[in-house]
């Protein structure tokens, strides 16, 4: 007998660590610093998202193999915060046979969901999770934090990066690669051994591509005001020709796509193109919607009613 019953795959509980609690956003502490988060009403700084992604790579390498980590995208809105100490699961419902695209989710012990996300690889017809949410997006109202911002803005250079095992990556993310895998919840040796990587090099874990991507960020110089506190609302993260690797050099490429604004947040979306070297071919890219808590800005409320 045959069902049309959707199955799924199930990770282990996992316990992520946050690595962000001396993070500086903007010259101030960052929503994962403990005082920060609580000042905000939140009960203590969270784990950053895109660190959940590494609970999604064993998932997905079984369902689509080594497509998945050449052509892969995951595409994110992230519903609940989790703090260091508690366990997080990563599922995958498990897509037909020859299909590209599948819908994975990740939830507390408790169930509480995590996170909301459609993976898929190689080029697709239909619309990511985001590119639908972004596309259902209403204009916003005023914008106080964000008024100088429009879409369609561009970065002001081309901007050039890249992550050696041990370089430190910076005041948004004060850790190294290999201290990042020193505490990663899902460790592969395709991340320190290039002898064991079918592409003969060392590959940057998928979670490390976020740090990868916004390692260069201020050199945008987009003009958003502050000081103010923000966070990662909706992010994916697709590869195009991949894996990336350590110690390779990339071009990165920035774009408004999307202003929008809710009753605690003005954000931006940005879409980041990322090259190969010489900024040729395109490897990779990046969506990010980039929140700005309303109440971290001072005089916000006033400023706003002016």
């Amino acid at each position: 007998m045959s069902f049309d019953t959707p199955l799924s795959l199930a990770g282990p509980l996992r316990k992520p660590l946050q690595m962000l609690a001396d993070q500086e956003y903007g010259g101030h502490s960052s929503i994962h610093d403990d005082a920060m988060a609580e000042k905000l009403g939140f009960r203590a700084g969270p784990i950053e998202g895109p660190t959940h992604f590494s609970q999604f790579q064993p998932l997905l390498a079984k369902i689509w193999g080594q497509r998945w980590y050449e052509s892969g995208c995951i595409s994110s809105h992230f519903l609940n915060m989790v703090v260091e100490g508690e366990e997080v699961r990563a599922f995958a419902e498990i897509p037909p046979e020859g299909a590209t695209r599948t819908r994975v989710w990740a939830e507390k012990a408790d169930g509480t969901p995590v996170l909301e996300a459609s993976a898929s690889v190689g080029p697709q017809t239909e619309p990511s999770l985001l590119e639908a949410r972004m596309a259902a997006l209403r204009p916003p109202g005023k914008l106080l934090i964000l008024e100088d911002l429009k879409v369609g803005m561009t970065g002001a250079k081309d901007e050039r990066v890249k992550m050696d095992a041990d370089q430190n990556m910076g005041a948004l993310y004060p850790f190294s690669l290999n201290q990042k895998l020193a505490k990663i919840t899902e460790t592969s040796p395709w991340y320190t051994d290039g002898a064991a990587s079918p592409w003969g090099r060392a590959i940057i874990p998928f979670e490390m591509l976020s740090v990868l991507f916004e390692y260069s960020s201020r050199e945008a110089a987009f003009p958003v005001k502050g000081p103010a506190v923000g966070l990662f609302a909706d992010q994916e993260i697709k590869l195009i020709d991949g894996p990336l690797f350590v110690g390779e050099e990339y071009v990165l490429r920035r774009e408004i796509v999307a202003l929008a604004e809710s009753k605690r947040t003005e954000s931006y979306w940005v879409r980041t193109r990322v090259f190969d070297a010489k900024g040729e071919k395109q490897v990779a890219q990046m969506l990010l919607n980039h929140a700005s808590m309303k109440n971290s800005y001072a005089g916000y409320a006033d400023a706003a009613q002016a």
